[in-house]
């Protein structure tokens, strides 16, 4: 997919509209510096937007201006620039799930992906999406990483989910954790682990951080039994997966670990004693980065020939309308998308699944 050298134009989607993805888009972009560097546009309804800034408390009096897609004006924090889906939407009950706001996800997600494609864009930022929303639209897809995989023609393998921790006090630290499997039961992600699964991550974790960080990370790898599986008297997947795997990372240059009992390894990561881990499921990995920071952590897709960055959150239904929503999250994801997009390389990479 194209990249010009500059500025990048951010395509960003609210996710599912009857949550609180309108808001933290439209409370981001009245604050985002990435105005400065990029050109921000909002896949949405127009309508949409003007419904949320008249019903939702603290939101800044923003304009909304539709614009084509190859429009190439610079943006900026007064005025959200909107593409429009090309599909005709029917209204979205504002929080809670149905099958409206699922459809509505969707064609964001496909028209920003098109933008994409056709080179109007370099990057996809995502609002948060529900699941049962989408499925209830006709949709049987987890969620954006394992359809952003298919519309590439890939298979959901191919991607690798990230959750990025900026550093609190805005410095060049942060912690990132790759996950070797998606969103699925944890009795599916076991049942599939293999060696070729976590080098895959491996590899895509160390080719994204050096672009966050600005040099080589510290990595370790997460072991899946209690205790490291205590020497096999708890499981022999650290001896027989996880061992060769990080023997194979190694091989390859990078300063890797493991695999290291995943109750002590996040705590001395958040202390600073390594730059990322590769967790080898959803909740070894997502729990610890959202008790450490949820409202700041950002969600990179990894393995696919697009750049996206989505927030760490859910949609939150019971706060819409409240002016409760917080946007850390978005305002991180844009400023991620924009550092990505200029190295698109970096979360491109492919690791190597088929070892």
């Amino acid at each position: 997919m194209p990249h010009p050298s500059s500025p990048s134009t951010l395509a960003i989607t609210c996710g599912d509209p009857a949550g609180i993805g309108p808001e933290v888009v439209l409370a981001a972009w009245a604050r985002s510096p990435a105005h400065r560097a990029a050109r921000l546009r909002v896949v949405a309804a127009v309508e949409l937007l003007k419904a949320t800034l008249r019903a939702t408390p603290g939101l800044p009096p923003l304009a909304v201006e539709a614009v084509s897609a190859d429009d190439v004006r610079p943006s900026q924090p007064d005025t959200v620039l909107v593409v429009e889906p090309a599909a005709r939407l029917e209204p979205v009950p504002r929080g809670r799930i149905s099958a409206a706001g699922g459809q509505a996800a969707i064609a964001a997600l496909e028209t920003a992906f098109a933008l994409v494609r056709r080179g109007h864009a370099q990057a996809i930022v995502t609002g948060p999406l529900n699941k049962a929303a989408i499925h209830a639209a006709g949709h049987d897809v987890p969620g954006h990483t394992e359809w952003l995989a298919r519309a590439c023609g890939l298979p959901d393998s191919a991607a690798s989910m990230m959750l990025w921790l900026p550093d609190a006090a805005g410095g060049p630290h942060g912690l990132g954790v790759v996950h070797a499997t998606l969103h699925e039961s944890l009795r599916g992600a076991l049942g599939r682990l293999t060696t070729a699964d976590i080098v895959a991550a491996g590899l895509r974790l160390a080719s994204v951080l050096p672009a966050l960080l600005g040099r080589p990370p510290r990595l370790a790898v997460a072991a899946l039994n209690p205790h490291g599986g205590e020497g096999g008297l708890f499981g022999d997947e650290e001896s027989r997966l996880v061992a060769p795997a990080v023997r194979a990372l190694a091989a390859r240059g990078l300063d890797i670990v493991g695999p290291l009992p995943a109750d002590t390894l996040f705590l001395r990561a958040s202390r600073g004693a390594f730059d990322g881990v590769v967790a080898l499921y959803h909740d070894q990995g997502h729990i610890p980065v959202k008790l450490l920071g949820m409202h700041r952590a950002v969600n990179i897709t990894l393995g696919l020939p697009v750049v996206r960055t989505s927030v760490a959150h859910g949609t939150a239904f019971d706060i819409v309308g409240t002016g409760a929503a917080d946007p850390a999250s978005m305002l991180a994801a844009i400023d991620v998308a924009r550092r990505l997009a200029s190295v698109p390389a970096a979360v491109t990479a492919a690791g190597e699944p088929g070892l």
